[in-house]
């Protein structure tokens, strides 16, 4: 049984797949869940100070929206989540997170709906963590696509 999980959360249908597949996981009330919402500034580089200041802002406000939705699912069937909001790029911050807190299980979602040429030619997160972290990863999918 993994005893420290880290769920990674940003209310797309792919990442609440993964949280569905840690309650049904069923883990019991000495396991920690970790759920994690990253903020990726690198979007925003490209843009005006500004721009970029305020989009940022407005990003972080939906995005703390979506972790308490994540967090109250979560809470709804028994798990008690601990909350992590952070920003930079998502596979780094997974990395940081998996080797700080001692994760034995990354759970991410996957979109099936992303064509393969882009899958293949920019990589996923799911293949890159592969590589970076040195604990096992359930990628998990949407059943409907």
């Amino acid at each position: 049984m993994y005893r420290k999980i880290l769920v990674a959360y940003n209310g797309t249908p792919e990442s609440r797949s993964a949280l569905h597949a840690c309650i049904r996981l069923t883990p019991g009330p000495e396991i920690e869940i970790h759920l994690l919402g990253v903020i990726n500034l690198a979007t925003y580089l490209m843009t005006g100070e500004f721009v970029a200041e305020s989009a940022i802002r407005a990003e972080k406000h939906l995005l703390e929206q979506e972790l308490a939705r994540g967090h109250k699912l979560l809470t709804d069937a028994g798990l008690h989540p601990i909350d992590h909001f952070e920003s930079g790029e998502p596979v780094n911050v997974i990395s940081d997170l998996v080797g700080k807190l001692g994760i034995e299980l990354v759970i991410v979602g996957h979109s099936r709906k992303k064509p393969l040429a882009m899958r293949w030619w920019r990589g996923s997160v799911d293949s890159l963590l592969v590589e970076k972290v040195p604990c096992s990863i359930l990628v998990a999918t949407d059943p409907c696509g």
